[in-house]
């Protein structure tokens, strides 16, 4: 990659925090060389309360564009310039393209990367029932991105019943095929409501960093066999949930066929181009 860096390379770049441990660089600077676009890709960690002045370096240094993660993925809607219509319905934001005039249009790739993932996993979800832990931005983008695409029922629980009635309230106005539920964080309840659901999908932070020994459940018991278990975090590369759901003889993926699927739809909004998505299967991971 080095060889390919001059004086008229151009940045893309990862907005969050924690970013350290992002594999986003390695698939986008892959996927970059692979086709020989002058571009390279790089990921900076902001701190809460700098997300602004990080979008103005970005368009100071010339960046045609980046991502942008947890915990920034609402709050940047009130930076940007403009929004696409996906982005706008799901009120989430996880790719930025700056243009020449330096105006910014922020994308939603996350729902529709968790989609085509579960396609490739032969996951029948069409006029199924769908349970998500969380309502921050992915979960935002992942149940609405389902609902558009045929999911028959959304049942979302967070600890803040507001933010998830925010999320149901934009299922249930835009999509009338999908009925959507919000409930707040409850063992016992998500237990019960998981009985009769096609998939289950972990969108919080549990799982990850401090709370890498933990679950949003917490046996193995509690998992029908038949539920394809879905955790968005791909570092740990098998979280407390995932094990819980092997144990319990659940199909499951972590999250890393949803980020490359996501980076995908985001590689081409800032070039053009399709990314080489079976090279970076073989080449990253």
């Amino acid at each position: 990659m080095t060889n390919r860096i001059s004086g008229t390379t151009s940045l893309i770049g990862l907005l969050g925090n924690p970013v350290k441990h992002s594999k986003s660089p390695l698939i986008q600077n892959t996927a970059l060389e692979a086709l020989g676009l002058n571009h390279v890709y790089m990921a900076f960690e902001v701190e809460d309360g700098k997300l602004k002045e990080s979008l103005e370096a970005l368009k100071v240094l010339g960046a045609v564009g980046g991502n942008i993660t947890m915990p920034f993925k609402t709050k940047i809607i009130e930076y940007l310039d403009d929004i696409s219509s996906e982005a706008r319905i799901i009120g989430s934001i996880n790719t930025i393209k700056i243009h020449e005039n330096g105006r910014i249009t922020g994308y939603n790739t996350d729902g529709i990367g968790f989609v085509k993932s579960l396609e490739e996993n032969k996951v029948e979800f069409k006029g199924k029932k769908i349970v998500i832990a969380g309502a921050g931005g992915a979960a935002k983008a992942i149940a609405t991105q389902l609902a558009f695409d045929g999911v028959g029922e959304v049942v979302i629980f967070n600890r803040t019943l507001e933010k998830a009635k925010k999320i149901i309230d934009v299922i249930n106005k835009s999509v009338s095929s999908c009925k959507a539920t919000a409930k707040v964080m409850d063992e016992t309840d998500l237990v019960e409501e998981i009985k009769d659901a096609a998939v289950l999908v972990n969108c919080t932070s549990i799982g990850m960093k401090a709370t890498i020994g933990q679950a949003i459940i917490s046996s193995s018991a509690q998992l029908p066999k038949d539920v394809f278990v879905a955790d968005i975090i791909y570092d740990p590369e098998q979280t407390k949930l995932l094990k819980i759901a092997e144990e319990a003889g659940c199909r499951y993926m972590n999250g890393l066929m949803m980020l490359i699927w996501q980076g995908a739809i985001a590689f081409n909004v800032w070039t053009d181009k399709d990314m080489p998505v079976d090279l970076i299967k073989s080449k990253c991971f």
